[in-house]
This record gives C-alpha cells, structure tokens and sequence, in this order.
C-alpha cells in the first residue's frame, strides 16, 4: 500500500505555517509544519511522497540552500516556493534547480491550491516512473551475459541468422537464448521489449 502524500511547509513565521496548515487540512491533505530548513532536514525521509512548501527568506539555512541540500541527499520532492520579497533572481535561480513553481506571499489560496494538487501530481507520476525503471533493471539483472547480448541485437533490429553469425553460434541456439530472454524480461513481442527499453533507457546498439 503506497504512502498517502504530505505537504511539508517550512516557514519561520508561526502564524503563516498555523494559516498554510489550515487552508491545506480543510482540503482534505495531509500537512507537517517547520519553522526551520534544519528542523526539516531532521525529519524529512527522501522516501516520502508530497511536495514542499518552502519560504524562500529564512535565517540559517533559507529556501534555496534548502533545496540544495535535498538535491544533494537524492531527494526529487517537488518544492513549491514561497517569497515576501518578490525577488526575481532568486526565483529564476530556484526554477532552474527545478522549483515546481515561486509564489508571492500574501499567497492566493486558490494558487497554493492548485501549486499544491500539480506538485503532488508530478511527484506521484515521478516516483511511478522511477518504480518502472527498478523493474526493468531487476528484469535485466536475472539476464546471462550472452542473454544481454541477444537482447541488444534484438533490440538493434537484427534477425537470428544475422546475429548467429556475429556471435560465432548457430541459429538454434540464439532461438534458445532469445526466448529465455523474453520470458526473463516478461514480454512477449519484440514491440514490447523496445517499449520497455526506452523507457529504462537502454539504447540500441
């Protein structure tokens, strides 16, 4: 059963997390407050499904080198940027390290909203995409060596007879190899097998 999603807000002003907390709650979401990047640096586990609402002006650790420190622990939780100041270059610089979006306080609830409903959309879909990957790669690691190498002529669009000759084997036992690469890999067509090495990003040869 996957987690649910929680916002996380960090902001170091009590009464705009208590305000963010409640117009979130009242929404049907799932929220955790810190008044510092450090308080949440503490708590946070990559791992966690949700997004970051995250004040870009704070003492200590402020927004962008928050979400410096998350890159560098792995982490892709989508943040969502909140600023009192309006401060262009800094949000130019947030967007290009991947903000999922730079709000201007006193925030619209509406927006956050909506920032807030995109934010765990794109995570979500983030986090099924990388559970795909996994996947194929575990699919992959259960491949021989000259398993893995029928697979990439496949891939490469050769015919048995062209890849036995190759590999210096003959076309009955590339037949044999091929099919238990199939079946390794759970597909069933080799339409499918490109399907699934695109999307795990495995190139052709």
């Amino acid at each position: 059963m996957p987690l649910p999603p929680i916002v996380f807000i960090v902001d170091d002003e009590p009464a705009v997390l208590k305000g963010l907390a409640r117009l979130l709650r009242a929404a049907g979401l799932a929220v955790e407050t810190f008044l510092s990047s450090q308080d949440f640096l503490e708590h946070f586990l990559p791992n966690t499904p949700g997004c970051v609402v995250l004040d870009v002006a704070m003492p200590g650790l402020n927004g962008l080198d928050l979400q410096k420190a998350l890159a560098a622990k792995g982490s892709a939780v989508p943040i969502i940027f909140l600023t009192g100041h309006g401060d262009i270059p800094m949000s130019v610089q947030a967007m290009k390290r991947g903000a999922a979006d730079f709000l201007t306080k006193p925030v619209n609830d509406d927006d956050l909203l909506k920032a807030v409903r995109a934010a765990i959309g794109t995570d979500r879909k983030t986090r099924q995409a990388r559970a795909e990957v996994a996947d194929i790669q575990q699919r992959l690691s259960t491949l021989t060596p000259r398993e893995r190498e029928v697979m990439d002529h496949v891939l490469s669009g050769q015919l048995n007879k062209q890849s036995a000759a190759e590999l210096g084997i003959v076309e009955k036992t590339i037949k044999v190899h091929r099919a238990r690469m199939m079946e390794k890999m759970k597909v069933h067509s080799v339409a499918e097998l490109v399907r699934l090495a695109e999307r795990a990003g495995i190139g052709k040869k």
